[in-house]
């Protein structure tokens, strides 16, 4: 595998900030509060997912986070109507298209552009219209990375679900470079995310040194109740170094 050195981004996702706040319906913690600090510890994204049941993120949110964010605002989102009406109102730096099941507790996988490909390419035609990049979540299927290089989309996030979960995590990895090696040959820069941590980031970073993004969120905001969220940050700011 390769091993050139590139900069490497880091989006801080602050949904599961939400979360804590809505499982009380507080005014607190707020995950504009949480993007704002994760900034000054260095993170290069702000990322959140607003869902159609709102669940954590709301509008309020957004719209604040849309004028807080000083680096990048990514805002994850389902292909609805609503979802996209609000996203060419508020022109967010990059929308991340991703599958929604209203009963999932979290993403169950990446968009599978074999079923749903009509909607996610008028998706991303009305987004890039807007001025808005556009990013498609999907899994390290060969097939999928290459329907993903459609006109609109810039770029695709690569589902580390597998291999946070496999315990043969080489075929995982392996998986996650080819997804990566067709991505970049076909014009698009590869993100990754889902269940990674400190812990099994490194091995990653170390074998497929050309993703050049990484949206983390449960982890760093589980690991800040313990050591606070600038160290959460600054952690795997240094792993991606």
């Amino acid at each position: 595998m390769s091993s050139l050195k590139i900069p490497r981004r880091l989006g801080v996702n602050i949904d599961h900030v939400a979360t804590v706040r809505q499982a009380r319906r507080s005014p607190y913690p707020d995950p504009v509060e949480a993007a704002r600090m994760s900034e000054q510890a260095g993170a290069d994204q702000i990322t959140c997912h607003i869902r159609c049941d709102r669940r954590h993120v709301n509008e309020r949110d957004i719209r604040l986070l849309r004028q807080v964010v000083q680096t990048h605002l990514n805002v994850e989102c389902a292909t609805t109507e609503e979802m996209l009406v609000l996203m060419e109102e508020l022109r967010p730096h990059r929308v991340t298209l991703v599958p929604e099941r209203p009963e999932e507790v979290t993403t169950e996988g990446g968009l599978d552009l074999r079923r749903v490909l009509p909607e996610v390419r008028d998706a991303s035609a009305r987004l890039k219209e807007a001025g808005i990049q556009v990013a498609l979540f999907i899994d390290p299927i060969p097939e999928v990375v290459q329907i993903s290089a459609m006109p609109g989309v810039d770029q695709i996030e690569l589902n580390t679900a597998a291999y946070a979960d496999e315990p043969d995590t080489l075929n995982q990895i392996q998986r996650l470079a080819t997804a990566t090696a067709i991505g970049e040959g076909v014009g698009l820069t590869v993100a990754a995310g889902h269940g990674l941590t400190h812990h099994n980031l490194p091995l990653l970073v170390a074998n497929v040194p050309s993703i050049e993004e990484y949206n983390i969120g449960h982890s760093i905001i589980a690991r800040a109740i313990f050591v606070g969220l600038d160290t959460a940050v600054r952690d795997l700011k240094a792993i991606l170094a």
